[in-house]
Formats: C-alpha cells, structure tokens, sequence
C-alpha cells in the first residue's frame, strides 16, 4: 500500500513540529499550578457561549444554575479530549505496527510524539475533573467506535484526518470559550497549555490530508472527503449540544434526553447557528479549500 504521500512542504514542515515538540514537552505536575485548586464560583467558559444560551431555556434558570450548567459544560469538552486522546495512541502505533515501511521516518517520528503528548494530555484532563470534582461524560454517539474499531481498518491517512477533524472542533471550541479575563484562571490556563500541543497536531493532520488529497487517485480522493463530510455532519450538532447534561445536573432541566424536538431547537438556535460560524470558521474555511465543503 502507497501511503502517507508527503510532499517536499509538508516534510520540512513535519520535522520542524518535530524539533517543538521535543524542545517544549509538556509535564503534567508542572504544566498547572495544581496547588490552586479550582474556583467553582467562578465561570469556566464564557456564559454567552452556554449551549443553551439565547433561548427561553437559559432565561428561566437562575444564576445559579446558569452557572452549574457552564461546569457541566466544560466537563464535557473535556471528557471529549479524553476520549479521543487516549483511543489515539493505541490507533496510531496500531497504524505503525501494521504497515512499518509503508510509513516515512519523520511521519513515524512524529505518531509516537503525537502519541506520547496525548497520554499526557488524558492525565492532566482527568486530574483536573477530580480537582473540579465533575464527572465523566460518556462519548458522543459513534465517536468511540469510530476510533476504536472503524479507523484501525482504514488507511492511515483516513485516521490522521478523521482526527484531525475531531481535535479541531473540540479546539477551536475550547479556545473559543475559555480564554478571557473573567474565566476560572485554572481552567483557562489548562487550555492555553493544551492548545500548544494541539495546535501542532492540528498541523501534522493538515499537512498530511492536504498531501494525500493532491496525489490520491480521483475516485479513492473522492470517497475520503465523503468521509470528512459526513463525520462533520454528525459531530458539529452533537458538540453544539449534548443530551447527557441532563443527567449530570442537580436541578430539574427543561430538556429531556429524548426530546428530539427540543434538543433539535437548541442546535439550530440563532445563538447557537451564530456561534459555530464564528468558532469554527478557520476549519470550514481549511474543509473549502481541499473541497470538502
């Protein structure tokens, strides 16, 4: 199998993430100041940015809930970067020990630091949940089988992107929220850190998608954008919001977890509309360019 098809860009520009990662490695006793603790009174994402936000729903809680229900909030984009970021290292080395030779030097180099980073990244975000005393979500449907049984199968290339698209979503709406004045200063530091590393990752996926795509042959380059199309489709709405919080609330919330009508009412809010246009742009913008979108 003819794979991870680099062009003469990409590789300078794999070694020198390469070089970064080795010159800054994140420790996850050093990287927060865990000693701290977390602040719950105050905001860990920018309340604007509450999934339910510009909808009767949010106007009927108090400030109270208003503010358990931002905790919640960010306990699920965490338990989402958990997710992915301990299924990456056993499908990336999966991907190293099946296929070996197939795959250059530097792309090897840079699964295993890629991998390493994530472990680290799973510890400090499990840490932090203990710190802030939230609980685990589960994934969002089909996103742990995806990288669990789906990607193993496929060629690389399909993982790094399908990654790629997870990593990038979950960042940009990480970023999006969290880094202001106002937020909880462990919880804004925690994804400043994060977002070091992930901004590379998100590199390294660019660049091996955007070389793929130039050489793959027509139908084969076809059929893997159908795949990014599709996996946009599922989990931009189930990251605008996700059912389970009902679950994770101590008050009665007006949303059931199988009201498909309403659930569908707050991810096609104007609030909610507007919001992914902004925080995502830089990805749907990228998804244009090498016509996915």
């Amino acid at each position: 199998m003819n794979m991870i098809f680099l062009n003469d860009s990409a590789k300078v520009a794999i070694e020198k993430l390469i070089n970064s990662s080795h010159e800054r490695p994140m420790d996850c006793n050093s990287v927060l100041p865990w000693q701290n603790g977390v602040d719950r009174t105050k905001p860990p994402k920018k309340p604007e940015q509450s999934w339910i936000f510009g909808t009767s729903y949010y106007d009927a809680l108090s400030d109270e809930q208003r503010q358990e229900l931002l905790w919640q909030e960010i306990s699920r984009d965490i338990s989402m970067f958990i997710t992915l970021e301990q299924t990456l290292p056993p499908l990336y080395v999966g991907y190293i020990n099946k296929f070996g030779e197939d795959i250059s030097k530097d792309v090897y180099e840079y699964l295993m630091i890629f991998s390493k980073e994530e472990i680290v990244h799973t510890l400090m975000f499990r840490r932090f949940l203990k710190a802030a005393d939230l609980n685990l979500f589960n994934p969002p449907d089909g996103l742990h089988e995806l990288l669990t049984h789906q990607l193993p199968t496929m060629r690389p290339e399909a993982g790094m992107a399908c990654t790629l698209i997870i990593e990038w979503v979950a960042e940009l709406g990480a970023m999006y929220c969290t880094q202001g004045d106002e937020i909880e200063p462990l919880t804004r530091k925690m994804f400043y850190e994060h977002h070091i590393d992930e901004s590379r990752h998100i590199a390294f996926g660019r660049w091996v998608t955007e070389s793929y795509l130039d050489k793959a042959p027509a139908e084969e380059a076809n059929a893997f954008r159908g795949l990014l199309r599709g996996l946009m489709a599922r989990l931009v709405p189930q990251f605008t919001y996700n059912p389970e919080i009902v679950d994770h609330l101590p008050f009665s919330f007006p949303i059931a977890r199988t009201d498909e009508a309403k659930i569908a009412e707050v991810r096609n809010s104007a609030a909610n509309v507007a919001l992914n246009e902004k925080r995502f742009a830089p990805l749907n913008n990228w998804l244009k360019k090498v016509q996915v979108l």
